[in-house]
């Protein structure tokens, strides 16, 4: 579980209005970490917490993409969408969770953790790219119908094979760690004809793993053990061929390894550029699952 969060000079971009409001947006979520520590407090706490991050947060967005324009800042379109990717989707679909659940300690966790991982990867590297201090990552972007269908392709997977309603929370999704608990992450590498390579990441929150395996088994899990793990390892090929039409990886690929990954590796899948295809869902309040696709 996340535990605190501090401002680091790293994050200084030398632009004195976007490193006050980065300073200060740390320091909300900081609060809300603190108070998150005493239950009595948590629900009201959290609810003007977020209300508070949210307001300041498209403050600072307008601020930051009217300093992009002065300085006629050549990524401003890609980085103006991942600002409107988290003011127009993340945000409302963590805020959904959390009235839903009513603030209990899972959502909470999810909200923060999400939250705290956008801020210092957004910071460190988009925000950083507007100074100069570092290239952008997100330089590939796929057209809307694109992402729309592969969205609908996951979340009827989700629906057909984990018996989850799903819902898109992030079509920019950069690794944040979403999980209160465990994940399984699989990494599928598929090979073409020609020698292309693609390789397909899944991760699942262990609160999904064990609603799916207990929806679909006689068996009732617990726990992910070794059982859990393989099952859950084949069932992530079966939902890869499930997508296999959206980019014909039934026709032009071949499955030729899925491992198993920690999170720190699959973390690393975002080291040099952002895959164009990184997508982040809730599937009401079963848990949190992501799939990455990228070719190599």
């Amino acid at each position: 579980m996340l535990k605190e969060v501090k401002w680091n000079d790293r994050f200084n971009l030398g632009v004195d209005v976007i490193d006050r409001a980065h300073q200060r947006l740390f320091s909300i979520v900081g609060r809300m970490l603190a108070l998150n520590e005493d239950s009595t407090k948590q629900r009201h706490a959290c609810r003007e917490g977020i209300k508070y991050f949210k307001s300041y947060t498209l403050k600072h967005f307008a601020e930051e993409e009217a300093y992009m324009q002065s300085i006629n800042y050549p990524g401003y379109a890609v980085h103006k969408s991942l600002h409107e990717n988290l003011r127009d989707q993340t945000l409302p679909s963590l805020e959904a969770e959390l009235e839903e659940r009513d603030y209990c300690m899972e959502s909470v966790q999810h909200f923060l953790g999400i939250c705290v991982g956008w801020l210092n990867g957004h910071i460190m590297v988009e925000d950083r790219a507007i100074a100069g201090k570092n290239p952008n990552k997100w330089v590939h972007q796929p057209e809307a119908d694109e992402l729309a269908s592969l969205s609908k392709a996951v979340i009827q997977g989700l629906q057909t094979m984990c018996q989850a309603e799903a819902h898109l929370i992030s079509k920019h999704y950069s690794g944040e760690d979403f999980a209160s608990d465990k994940t399984l992450c699989y990494r599928l590498s598929y090979i073409s004809k020609d020698k292309q390579r693609m390789q397909v990441f899944l991760v699942f929150e262990e609160s999904l793993i064990l609603h799916t395996l207990n929806s679909i088994l006689d068996q009732e899990f617990k726990k992910v053990d070794k059982t859990a793990v393989y099952a859950m390892k084949i069932l992530s090929e079966q939902f890869v061929n499930y997508l296999g039409k959206h980019f014909d990886l039934d026709i032009k690929y071949t499955l030729e390894k899925n491992d198993m990954q920690t999170y720190e590796q699959f973390v690393r899948t975002f080291d040099k550029q952002f895959p164009p295809y990184s997508l982040l869902f809730n599937t009401g309040g079963k848990g949190y699952f992501a799939i990455v696709m990228k070719q190599l």
